[in-house]
């Protein structure tokens, strides 16, 4: 992460110029912080224009790049639209059962909330970040009019969602080459903001299978993240999820609310970010 003395030395306090990047990495149930963060931007006068994500992130970034506010995907999880679609998620690895599931579920919920289905028809510009299993390398993708494919494929988690197969290539989730897509930021914006709701230093106490994979996800994650997190001028870490896990999602109220309260006291904890305030939301 760049330095605070950055931020004085290039102080220019509400900028219409100002061009700013938000990344959003993925993370299962832990995702739902993402939208507490949003919230409390929104709160602040803070509108991010550019956007970036993988996986989860890929989810909330796409609605919020469609025009969707904070408080409308709240509505949409307590209406159990986004819960029942994340709740495919839980954890049973398809090693250890015949079959595995399709990421239909996500793809009918995309077309639903956002009916043209495509990047370009977006109110602001949306990078998603997938894992290409036929070159071993991750993509961003920010073309196309299969907007809900490419949401699939970054959400395609190893073991529990088939691979997508797009184009003759074979997609699974972007958070395994790179949960924290800022790189296509960089070159965009003036600002780039990042939410990673990774515990990148808790290791599960428990210990049970399922918490000695996740833990053990968690080290490959946070070096796949750890380029995108140096790219970011401000990046905020909802710690307090750490009590919850990826598969979490029956905590969704729980984790939106500490993505929240992680980010007010951010900002008081970083005052200068108030130089992106704007006196009202642009349209």
């Amino acid at each position: 992460m760049r330095s605070i003395k950055h931020f004085f030395n290039n102080s220019e306090s509400n900028n219409p110029n100002e061009t700013i990047g938000l990344c959003l990495s993925g993370g299962g149930a832990l995702g739902f912080a993402h939208i507490g963060v949003l919230q409390a931007l929104h709160d602040y006068r803070i509108f991010p224009q550019i956007i970036s994500g993988t996986s989860m992130g890929s989810i909330i970034g796409s609605l919020y790049a469609a025009g969707y506010t904070p408080a409308q995907m709240i509505k949409f999880i307590d209406e159990g639209k986004l819960y029942r679609v994340t709740k495919l998620m839980t954890f049973q690895p398809a090693f250890w059962k015949a079959g595995l599931t399709s990421q239909a579920a996500i793809m009918s919920l995309i077309n639903d909330l956002i009916p043209n289905n495509s990047f370009e028809k977006l109110e602001k510009p949306m990078h998603i970040c997938v894992s290409n299993l036929t070159t071993g390398k991750y993509e961003i993708i920010e073309h196309s009019n299969k907007l809900d494919m490419w949401i699939g494929a970054s959400c395609s988690i190893p073991g529990i969602f088939n691979g997508m197969k797009i184009n003759d290539m074979t997609y699974v989730d972007g958070g395994l080459l790179n949960n924290f897509p800022a790189q296509p930021l960089r070159e965009k914006c003036s600002v780039i903001i990042g939410s990673d709701v990774i515990p990148h230093s808790s290791v599960m106490k428990n210990q049970k299978s399922r918490d000695t994979l996740l833990s053990s996800l968690r080290v490959g994650i946070h070096q796949n993240s750890l380029p995108g997190r140096e790219m970011c001028d401000y990046l905020i870490e909802p710690k307090a999820i750490e009590k919850f896990h990826e598969f979490s999602f029956e905590n969704f109220q729980s984790i939106y609310h500490y993505g929240y309260k992680a980010t007010v006291q951010f900002i008081a904890d970083n005052p200068e970010i108030l130089r992106l305030q704007q006196p009202i939301q642009p349209d």
